[in-house]
């Protein structure tokens, strides 16, 4: 996971600020906030050692935005979609 893991956090913080930009933030706020949220949470997991969907449940408040992006995100097929990408990646690795 770890070697091929690099590129889809930079595709997901470039898609991040592809939607900052779309909903109207300049690209270079949009890719400097984007990388910062990216940071921050990665730190949350480490330095609280709490579940990443503890942390997650921790943001979204009932009826708001959060969980409003994070259904949106789920009908998308995010998590499917990042879980064959590692798979994918360690069959790759184990046929070379």
């Amino acid at each position: 996971m770890s070697g091929s893991a690099p590129a889809y956090v930079y595709m997901f913080i470039e898609a991040l600020a592809d939607g900052a930009v779309l909903a109207g933030l300049s690209r270079p706020l949009a890719y400097k906030f984007a990388a910062q949220t990216v940071l921050g949470s990665a730190k949350m997991v480490l330095e609280t050692g709490k579940h990443p969907g503890e942390l997650k449940d921790m943001v979204t408040s009932p009826g708001g935005t959060t969980i409003a992006a994070v259904s949106s995100l789920e009908n998308n097929g995010f998590r499917g979609a990042v879980i064959d990408a590692v798979t994918t990646a360690a069959e790759k690795n184990r046929t070379m």
